[in-house]
């Protein structure tokens, strides 16, 4: 226990030496060895593939159920897409340097702030492979080292990953330090992990709610978490249809797996005959409604699989729909509307990651949804505005604020 515990602090000592000399380095020279990554990810996938069907038989052996598996699953077109996504982040503003801020006092001095990298972020995820590549191209790119601890159940996905990267970053200015994957499945790593304040300047937790709570219970450093993967569309009788539905299938249909898959949907009373009958008719079978009585009879006769459950927001006004929503601490909601005016400030539509890819952010750490904070997806840069900038910043990694005169 005690070597592994060590040699744990090893590889947290080089990424720390490894953050220095990465957050001195050059746009062009960071972007090259993430096209670097993403090239690999594109024509290397044999390995990977390999060590992903390693878990997969391993999680199928231990009864892993089929969403479990799902998530754990890697493709070749799954490996594309990572690749994607990485030239996502490189083709994003370097922040790093950034002076923003900026304003003269009275006195003649020019003030501003300046962003700088914070060092090393530590992530400890659950079972998603991608979230290996994801978290040390968002980290590289704005200049920090990342320390990753993935799940055991993609031990050796995340280990054969780790080493593709490491190959990428051969004859790069990067130094190999500045990504350590951790697919060694021993707890001891976690405990250890959140007590090294002295060279983890950030932990992400990803997944659950339990990983959650322990790492923000034990951890020494800043913990910068998601929120509970309850997702929420409301859908208003002032809509544009087929806009809808296309919101509404793409966000439950896309990948039923993934934790920013659509949970409940809210229907203004007004709409909902047409709208439920159109979507029955597009989903058909591939997916079961669980609902309320006044949306069982509406769907009575669709052929949609149905399943009856206790509707407590049913029949609700507008005005108190949203008190509801805030008094249960439902914290991930969207609304489809053309009323702008009226939309409660917590129901932005903006909960699809795809979307947020294709607008070119990049990938993702995670979804922040509490409320001190906008409700955006975490990553590299944000589409709404921040309240506190240190604070949201970190999550992607762009670091500390410093003054500049």
């Amino acid at each position: 226990m005690t070597s592994t515990v060590s040699a744990l602090r090893e590889r947290a000592a080089a990424a720390r030496v490894a953050s220095r000399a990465l957050a001195r380095l050059s746009s062009s020279a960071k972007n090259a060895a993430l096209e670097l990554i993403a090239t690999l990810l594109e024509t290397e996938q044999d390995a990977v593939l390999a060590a992903n069907a390693l878990d997969l038989q391993a999680g199928r052996e231990a009864g892993l159920d089929d969403y479990f598996i799902e998530r754990l699953t890697l493709t070749p077109e799954r490996l594309r897409g990572i690749a994607s996504d990485t030239r996502g982040v490189m083709r994003l503003e370097d922040p790093v340097g950034e002076v923003f801020d900026s304003r003269t006092l009275p006195n003649g001095m020019l003030i501003g702030r300046r962003r700088v990298p914070l060092g090393v972020i530590a992530c400890i995820y659950e079972s998603r492979p991608n979230v290996t590549v994801d978290i040390a191209v968002l980290a590289m790119k704005s200049g920090n080292a990342a320390i990753l601890r993935g799940g055991k159940e993609a031990r050796n996905s995340n280990a054969a990953l780790g080493l593709l990267i490491q190959r990428a970053l051969e004859g790069t200015d990067v130094p190999p330090g500045a990504v350590q994957v951790v697919s060694d499945p021993d707890r001891a790593h976690v405990d250890e992990l959140l007590e090294m304040n002295d060279l983890v300047d950030l932990i992400v937790p990803r997944g659950g709610a339990q990983l959650i709570d322990y790492v923000r219970r034990k951890a020494t450093m800043p913990v910068v978490a998601h929120g509970d993967a309850v997702v929420q569309i409301y859908v208003d009788s002032d809509l544009d249809l087929e806009m809808a539905l296309n919101v509404v299938d793409n966000a439950k249909t896309r990948r039923y797996s993934i934790c920013n898959a659509v949970d409940t949907l809210l229907i203004h009373e007004a709409i909902a005959p047409q709208f439920l009958g159109r979507l029955a008719a597009l989903w058909g079978s591939k997916v079961t409604f669980l609902v309320d009585a006044r949306a069982g009879e509406l769907l009575a006769g669709s052929g949609a699989p149905v399943a009856a459950i206790a509707g407590k927001l049913a029949g609700m006004e507008r005005e108190a729909l949203l008190g509801a929503l805030h008094r249960h601490g439902i914290p991930a909601a969207s609304a489809v509307t053309r009323d702008e005016t009226t939309t409660d400030p917590w129901l932005h539509a903006n909960g699809f990651w795809e979307e947020y890819e294709l607008a070119g952010f990049g990938t993702v750490a995670g979804v922040r949804s509490y409320a001190e904070f906008s409700r955006t997806p975490g990553g590299f840069r944000y589409p709404a505005p921040r309240l506190g900038e240190h604070t949201d910043e970190v999550l992607a990694g762009l670091g500390r604020t410093e003054v500049a005169n």
